[in-house]
């Protein structure tokens, strides 16, 4: 006759705990994963494509590991760190002319029309070129309201990620990165800033968790 043990209660709650943290864990991921799968699902699926202002890309193109990106004092500056906001981007040069100008103030005014939903998102300014900040552009830059980040690439790492429409150049558009560093949305040239906020409002409105401290 075979006598068979009793469980041990001690290896028993051992178990139960170990599965109870692998669903604890799995909860966790799926809940840091969800607003930003409800944003695109929000924007891609439920918003239909002809509704969108600007250019939907699809697929979104991830931002480049080793996009080689220096401050103004010309420290390297590693790609993640721009990981974890919404960024409206613009790139430019350094001797920055009358459309840049204009295009900075469009990028402020723009965040500053999201309202509460404006610390979701930071400005980054890429200069494609090691020019000297001109006045002007020095001056666009201290304007009220948050810092923008201004980091140097080259132009031809730039042209590799980000690409303009047919007919234009990197300088005529508002790129917008989501927080995983992806671009996922260009404007059109010379923008209607309430109709892009229109757009960034889809998305925003499912970004609940991926905000954090701006730069």
């Amino acid at each position: 006759m075979t006598v068979h043990g009793l469980p041990d209660p001690q290896q028993m709650a051992a178990q139960e705990r170990t599965r109870g943290g692998r669903l604890r864990m799995l909860l966790v991921v799926a809940a840091c994963a969800a607003p930003v799968l409800a944003s695109y699902f929000t924007f891609y699926v439920i918003q239909p494509r002809g509704q969108a202002y600007g250019d939907l890309i699809q697929p979104t193109v991830d931002l480049p590991a080793k996009l080689s990106l220096r401050d103004l004092d010309g420290k390297a500056v590693a790609a993640d760190s721009l990981k974890g906001q919404w960024l409206l981007t613009l790139v430019q040069s350094g001797d920055c002319d009358d459309a840049c100008e204009k295009q900075l103030f469009m990028q402020r005014q723009l965040r500053e029309m999201l309202g509460k939903e404006r610390d979701k998102v930071d400005k980054l300014l890429l200069l494609s070129d090691d020019i000297a900040l001109k006045p002007a552009l020095q001056k666009a830059l201290a304007q009220q309201g948050v810092a923008v980040t201004v980091l140097r690439a080259s132009k031809a790492e730039l042209e590799a990620w980000l690409k303009p429409a047919a007919g234009t150049a990197l300088r005529d558009h508002l790129f917008v990165i989501d927080p995983m560093g992806r671009w996922m949305l260009r404007s059109p040239q010379t923008p209607d800033p309430a109709k892009v906020k229109a757009d960034l409002n889809r998305l925003l409105k499912a970004n609940a968790g991926w905000d954090k401290a701006g730069r």
